[in-house]
């Protein structure tokens, strides 16, 4: 009535099949409307019989948007739907999805107009929530949107700015260009937070098909940025530790919702302090690293969503931090040790394909006038090569980086020189690295060689990959092992631990 349209008087009953299938959210709205006006005759049935219309209905008559346009779109199309009408505001996404043309409204009255051919009279967009509360103003909450106001993008950060730590930063490197999932280990304020923190910008913008996958999980979850309708740079996420199961790995009482692990899909997931993370949670995220996807049961049906991301923990040696080989007066006992470490359990770890221990910045390394430290653009030119070297090597295959080729293939099709392996077995035979984790050196050695443009791992490239997971340096001087750009890889090999 507030569209200047007449109410049939009459009881009306709504439908929405199949009723076995639990609905909820205001998208109908719009819909239903249309259905009430074509069966009084005020629209031709036939103008909405092939038209998909999601839309919230204020009380004015006003088209609000709702969340997860982007995926419903891609399901419509996918079922033969054509044309699609959304919110304004949500326009833009809807257009992501090819073959479908988009109508964005702000009014009921507007779509009314444009379906009988009547001239389409202006309106006033409805606004995306109320207004700011003052006192929250200046707030700004990564990858969210407070009460309607789009967050501001953080800004850029440069892997210059981390002082020393060249172990760590060549195991950053390698994570990125392989996809694998990083734990760094020392004391505080060694700069663990701050690799974290660069590693997206090491990592190569999102394919097509990347960008729509991530944009879609944002869009279920309701923080789709307006002025941003399709995300293109890998999300990061770094939820605080107190986060609840639901939150990290999604569920909800009714509706299930897309946890962190999805919001961190094809990006990164970094837990800070990563110990003090409930066991229960950090436990939890073994299932989705092994899978690249999450399933949630309920009691109303089951909900499967993509968590394909690289996960980077953060710990500290001990409670108070100063736990090390070297001593640093740590104060804790041998029990809080073992009790603090092992809150990261050995399931848990042995899928993380690089653990560095970060050692503390010495007073030269803080204090020196040069500065030696490679930018982030140096190191993302190194990573996007050898990404494209992995890329060619999987044409063929549904995999795209190193750390999502299962083991048993690396090890029958793509096979690393002859005696590569020599030390990796030597440790499987001791009990030092298990099945899988022999598999995770291996796609380790595959990125370590794909830097350094070789055609297979060499043995110093699986021994490198070993130095990043057990912390034992073979054969040669740790910075050999780690750069891998000699001429004669095999030249530095010397006595063996």
């Amino acid at each position: 009535m507030n569209s200047g349209e007449k109410w049939p008087q009459r009881k009306l009953t709504v439908g929405l099949s199949p009723a076995s299938v639990p609905k909820s959210g205001s998208g109908f709205d719009l819909a239903v409307a249309c259905a009430v006006l074509a069966a009084a005759e005020r629209l031709d049935p036939s103008s909405i019989a092939d038209l998909l219309i999601i839309g919230e209905l204020g009380l004015d008559g006003r088209v609000r948007p709702v969340r997860g346009i982007l995926p419903a779109v891609l399901a419509a199309a996918d079922a033969g739907y054509r044309q699609v009408v959304v919110a304004e505001q949500t326009a833009a996404e809807a257009a992501l999805v090819p073959g479908v043309t988009v109508l964005g409204v702000r009014s009921l009255r507007q779509l009314v107009a444009l379906l009988t051919g009547s001239p389409v009279p202006e309106e006033d967009a409805a606004p995306v929530g109320g207004p700011v509360d003052p006192a929250l103003a200046g707030l700004v909450l990564p990858g969210s949107i407070l009460r309607g106001r789009p967050m501001e993008k953080p800004p850029e950060l440069d892997l210059s700015d981390v002082v020393g730590q060249d172990t760590a930063r060549r195991a950053l490197e390698i994570a990125a260009a392989g996809g694998h999932h990083l734990y760094l280990k020392g004391p505080p304020g060694a700069g663990k937070t701050l690799l974290a923190e660069r590693l997206p910008g090491l990592l190569p913008p999102l394919t097509q098909s990347e960008a729509l996958e991530v944009t879609a999980v944002h869009s279920v979850a309701g923080l789709l940025p307006s002025d941003r309708p399709l995300i293109e740079s890998p999300p990061y996420y770094a939820p605080h530790h107190s986060a609840t199961m639901p939150a990290i790995v999604g569920g909800g009482s009714s509706q299930p919702r897309p946890g962190a692990v999805s919001l961190a899909h094809r990006g990164v997931l970094f837990l800070d302090e990563a110990p003090e993370f409930s066991v229960r949670v950090l436990d939890a995220l073994r299932q989705p690293l092994e899978s690249g996807e999450v399933v949630i049961a309920r009691s109303a049906g089951t909900v499967r969503l993509p968590a394909r991301f690289q996960l980077c923990l953060a710990a500290n040696p001990c409670p108070c931090g100063r736990h090390s080989r070297r001593g640093g007066g740590c104060e804790c006992t041998p029990t809080m040790v073992n009790r603090y470490q092992s809150r990261l359990s050995g399931p848990l770890l042995d899928r993380v394909d690089l653990q560095v221990e970060v050692e503390p910045v010495t007073r030269a390394e803080l204090l020196g006038t040069v500065d030696t430290s490679e930018t982030t653009k140096a190191v993302a030119d190194r990573v996007r090569r050898a990404r494209r070297r992995a890329v060619a090597r999987y044409a063929d295959t549904p995999w795209r980086t190193n750390a999502e080729v299962p083991g048993h293939t690396l090890r029958t099709r793509w096979r690393p020189a002859a005696g590569a392996l020599t030390d990796a077995e030597r440790d499987l035979e001791r009990g030092l690295l298990t099945a899988r984790g022999l598999d995770r050196v291996l796609r380790v050695a595959w990125t370590v060689a794909d830097l350094a443009g070789h055609d297979q791992p060499t043995r110093a490239d699986v021994q490198a990959a070993l130095m990043l997971r057990t912390g034992f340096v073979r054969g040669r001087p740790l910075a050999g092992a780690l750069a891998g750009r000699s001429a004669d890889p095999d030249s530095n090999l010397g006595g063996e631990l």
